[in-house]
């Protein structure tokens, strides 16, 4: 299970890396950062839970539901760590709702792959 956390934030990193460089080097509005913020932490969380669900091969939902919400939980640990305005907003529960749904989709997904 940790596998898959490790995988969703190594690619959540990898994928806000090359956003910050279209950001930087081409007129993308800054309006889509939050859509995109939010496609790519749910993105990094189905690929996470779908490699580890793969491996343990039983109660994939479950299993995938523990890795968004854990992610997410680490996500907002540093989040209130590193910015002295953290808040709960709809933003965060949108995030965690996102979070558990991609986690239990890549569950699903990685007990069926053979």
């Amino acid at each position: 299970m940790s596998t898959g956390i490790a995988i969703s934030i190594i690619l959540t990193l990898v994928l806000l890396f090359v956003f910050s460089i279209i950001l930087a080097y081409t007129n993308t509005s800054e309006s889509t950062i939050v859509p995109v913020i939010i496609g790519i932490t749910g993105i990094s969380i189905l690929s996470g839970s779908s490699i580890a669900t793969s491996k343990i091969k039983k109660r994939g939902i479950v299993n995938g539901m523990i890795i968004g919400g854990v992610y997410i939980f680490i996500l907002y640990l540093i989040s209130s760590m590193l910015s002295t305005q953290f808040s709960l907003n709809m933003y965060s529960i949108i995030m965690m709702v996102i979070g558990i749904i991609a986690g239990a989709i890549g569950g699903i997904v990685g007990v069926n792959l053979k």
